[in-house]
């Protein structure tokens, strides 16, 4: 009798438990590896698809960029690799934004990244007409997907450059989400951050303001009569950034949440 040729069949990998997953994030460093272990975990369909999404994770990529969405504002928001992962601190920006839009209000989102803030502002406030603007092309199709069912326009290219003309003195609420980390600080960032992040998306010159200027100087030209633009900053930089509004011709105010912690500042056209 001739002996079979069949390999035999490898065994099934066994799906890792809860537990070790978390102990493998905790190893790693990750704060969080409960409610990490559990999103990847429901993100992952079979045992290697999970133990390669927790390898990824433990080599130091984002966890939004290994299960491709983040919550923000309670919204499931897609964001690929290589795009800036909105913070929870921009929760703000969104709810101040919504606070002076008016149903039918005109939203430009400069530096969109993945549409976060657009797509926020429009779960709150009725019918606006939404135009959003991110330099980077990854970021550019992200934030397409994001916002395809508002029916925004969004466009690539630098802050105003890419915008129609037509949407000159008619913007009602201009929000910015501008890199403002200091040059010098751009390495002490989470490598979560500084390695899987575009560099231009957070760096924002010596002082970290020169991309907030810009915007700034340029919101007159767009902003309506009684239009708003919203930026966010940090504390320490709010006095600056206030008086770039001010120089801009804007009237402007501060806004601040300590708890989350974060910091907008608002100029009136």
């Amino acid at each position: 009798m001739s002996k079979s040729t069949d390999a035999p069949a490898s065994s099934p990998i066994p799906m890792p438990s809860p537990a070790t997953v978390v102990d493998r994030l905790r190893a790693a460093g990750c704060v969080f590896a409960e409610d990490e272990a559990e999103l990847l975990m429901d993100a992952s369909a079979t045992p290697a698809e999970l133990l390669a999404m927790v390898d990824r994770r433990v080599a130091g990529l984002p966890l939004e960029h290994i299960v491709g969405w983040v919550d923000f504002c309670g919204l499931r928001v897609a964001v690929d690799p290589g795009v800036f992962v909105p913070r929870r601190r921009t929760e703000l920006l969104v709810r101040r934004a919504a606070a002076l839009a008016v149903p039918g209000a005109t939203i430009v989102d400069l530096a969109c990244g993945c549409g976060a803030i657009g797509m926020a502002v429009a779960g709150l406030v009725e019918d606006v007409a939404l135009h959003a603007v991110d330099i980077e092309p990854a970021a550019v199709r992200c934030a397409r997907r994001n916002l395809a069912a508002l029916n925004a326009q969004v466009y690539v290219g630098d802050l105003y450059d890419p915008l129609p003309a037509r949407l000159r003195g008619q913007v009602d609420v201009l929000v910015a989400n501008v890199p403002y980390v200091p040059t010098e600080a751009v390495g002490l960032l989470p490598p979560e951050a500084r390695i899987h992040e575009p560099l231009v998306a957070l760096d924002g010159g010596a002082d970290g303001l020169d991309v907030l200027r810009r915007v700034a100087g340029g919101a007159g030209n767009w902003l309506a009569p009684g239009g708003h633009l919203l930026l966010e900053t940090s504390l320490e930089q709010a006095d600056a950034a206030l008086a770039a509004l001010a120089g801009a011709g804007l009237a402007p105010t501060l806004a601040r949440d300590d708890e989350l912690p974060a910091t907008v500042v608002i100029g009136r056209c």
